[in-house]
């Protein structure tokens, strides 16, 4: 047990110590949707601020996972990763090291946005943002998990942004960030039942209004698919750092 956690635990240190050094990307991930938030949010009516808030904070939860899982590809190019394989490590504890690292940053850089949660005229209490903040862990770690996922198939930087961004933008654009499940219709309607990322955003609102609207998936299905979702993924991952060689990951 403790082979197998002392790697988990130095890995999750040494992606927060990078970030420390690294302060400004706060600025990148949190202001980006923030400024989304402040003008689609204020700018489409008086329901749009609270709407709106939500979805602004598991969009930087995501942007965060995308940055924070870009250093596999770095620690690769670096040597670092063919050091950590040859290591007597398991390969589950470098998955679960760097996802941890990477969930724990996404969740605080998320969590800073609930400051402005008052504005968008949400009081949670304190049991309610306990709630508020655990559920946004695991939407951190399940993107997180979804990042390393990607990331461990990418030598390149430019190519896994790209690829990200291609998937988890239209993610976020029909998880009902922008428009409800009740207000879609045919096909994006379907689509909008089957993505992962609905629910987990159906667990935030409902946190944080105290009760899910009931056109959207409930509490439980919100926590039950966003474990799911994340669990499914770190597996992924696990099975797929075990295939990889260490040749053709150094």
């Amino acid at each position: 047990m403790v082979r197998f956690l002392l790697p988990v635990a130095t890995l999750w240190q040494r992606e927060l110590y990078h970030f420390w050094r690294q302060k400004s990307r706060v600025l990148g991930v949190v202001a980006s949707p923030l400024i989304f938030w402040l003008v689609i949010g204020f700018g489409s009516g008086e329901q749009g601020p609270r709407f709106f808030f939500p979805g602004t904070i598991v969009l930087t939860v995501m942007f965060s996972a995308i940055f924070s899982t870009i250093s596999i590809i770095e620690d690769r190019r670096e040597g670092f990763l063919l050091s950590m394989l040859v290591s007597p490590a398991s390969r589950a504890s470098l998955v679960l090291g760097k996802t941890l690292g990477a969930a724990t940053l996404a969740w605080i850089q998320g969590a800073i946005l609930l400051v402005f949660a008052p504005v968008a005229g949400f009081h949670p209490g304190l049991l309610q943002l306990l709630e508020v903040a655990g559920a946004l862990f695991l939407i951190a770690l399940a993107l997180s998990a979804m990042g390393f996922f990607f990331a461990w198939k990418f030598d390149s930087s430019q190519g896994y942004h790209a690829v990200m961004n291609l998937l988890m933008m239209p993610m976020w654009l029909v998880s009902g960030a922008v428009f409800s499940i009740a207000s879609a219709h045919g096909w994006i309607r379907a689509i909008m039942w089957v993505n992962p990322l609905t629910y987990s955003l159906s667990l935030l609102r409902g946190l944080l209004a105290e009760a899910p609207d009931p056109a959207e998936p409930s509490l439980a299905a919100g926590f039950a698919v966003t474990t799911a979702f994340g669990l499914a993924l770190l597996a992924a991952s696990v099975v797929l750092a075990n295939r990889k060689s260490v040749r053709n990951v150094g």
